[in-house]
């Protein structure tokens, strides 16, 4: 039996751009089809490579005008990266490429990413490495206090990858962290955004009782759109999780990328789902994550939602299917407050973290006013 000649590199890719994709995304994109959650409703197999021979690579698509990001450089990025190098950290900001590192890292803001670099998930939009991670680095909370004490920053994100190798998902890293971190610096809101811990509710409990001030989970995409976005994730499931947020009278906040495939109607379901489903009555002698503004056993939901432009990472990931406008964003951000978001950040650029401060200052002087 013959071996089949190599199929041919699409125009414009070296054989050493395609073998640092493959090295950086091992399996293919959509994860391990033995630990799907639901069964498939749509399937996009026929338009990504899935590190397969005989798949089809698609373009990536000519950025329009409005979508231009500063490219990385100054004072405040260069000091920034030597805290980072120095204390052997990880940020989201670097690892899933994001478009807005040169502005953030300039004005002395960055998302650190803990639990390592390595995700146990393949979903098909994320840029973060995949595989099995190292052996889990019990000192990395030490170290992010230490770091951002030396940052001085007024308020940080902090996000992970998936550790689904472990019982508790990484929570118990998670709360160190996050006491640690409350504890160097006194002075700055903590923000923290997580992954689901695959619906372990009790790890879930680990990191509220830790108190950060803002518990972000991103949802990602519409409900229709999962199966081929979030393989290995539920929609109920994300919805779930921020509605015992805010039971324990929590600041929540989520976020989606739009221009993977969802329609503008969608969407607006979305946002009038996420607000009827994570509704919840505040109760007495919570343990909350944080003041929301609600009196005890008032009804409170998602306070902070995001909403960005899907870019595809690579012709590895899933495809765009489409640029949305600066006037549909703007529409978006008309709805969301509409239906009842306290805070809605929607343009071209917006990511979970951009901006976070920002979202965060205006969060607070809203709850001021209406206590």
């Amino acid at each position: 039996m013959t071996t089949p000649p190599p199929s041919p590199l699409p125009p414009g890719m070296t054989p050493e751009a395609l073998a640092k994709t493959v090295a950086r995304h091992p399996r293919p994109a959509g994860g391990d089809p033995l630990r799907r959650v639901d069964a498939p409703i749509v399937s996009l197999s026929n338009l990504i490579l899935n590190n397969t021979e005989g798949k089809e690579h698609l373009l990536v698509k000519r950025k329009p005008s409005w979508l231009k990001a500063k490219v990385p450089g100054g004072p405040g990025y260069n000091r920034l990266r030597n805290i980072m190098d120095s204390h052997k950290l990880h940020t989201v900001c670097e690892e899933a490429g994001c478009p807005n590192m040169g502005e953030c890292w300039a004005r002395g803001v960055a998302t650190i990413m803990i639990l390592g670099d390595t995700c146990t998930r393949a979903c098909g939009f994320c840029n973060v490495k995949t595989g099995r991670p190292n052996t889990l680095d019990k000192d990395e909370p030490r170290r992010v206090a230490e770091s951002l004490a030396l940052m001085g920053l007024k308020h940080v994100v902090i996000t992970s990858v998936n550790r689904d190798e472990l019982s508790d998902g990484g929570a118990g890293i998670w709360a160190e962290t996050i006491i640690r971190t409350r504890e160097a610096c006194p002075n700055m809101s903590v923000e923290v955004l997580i992954p689901d811990f695959e619906g372990n509710w009790p790890a879930l409990q680990m990191v509220i009782d830790a108190k950060p001030h803002i518990i972000n989970h991103n949802l990602e995409t519409v409900r229709r759109m999962y199966p081929a976005v979030r393989p290995s994730a539920k929609f109920d499931r994300s919805l779930e999780l921020l509605r015992r947020v805010k039971e324990q009278g929590g600041v929540a906040k989520t976020g989606i990328m739009v221009g993977i495939g969802e329609r503008d109607e969608e969407v607006l379901e979305m946002m009038d789902e996420v607000i009827a489903k994570t509704t919840a009555s505040v109760g007495q002698g919570s343990s909350g994550a944080g003041q929301n503004g609600s009196t005890n056993g008032a009804p409170a939901a998602t306070d902070i939602l995001t909403i960005g432009q899907y870019l595809q990472p690579t012709r590895n990931h899933l495809p765009m299917d489409r640029w949305v406008t600066p006037e549909t964003f703007a529409m978006y951000k008309e709805e969301g407050l509409k239906r009842g978001f306290k805070v809605v950040e929607s343009g071209p650029l917006v990511r979970s973290s951009y901006h976070a401060d920002h979202q965060a200052d205006v969060l607070t002087d809203i709850l001021q006013t209406r206590a």
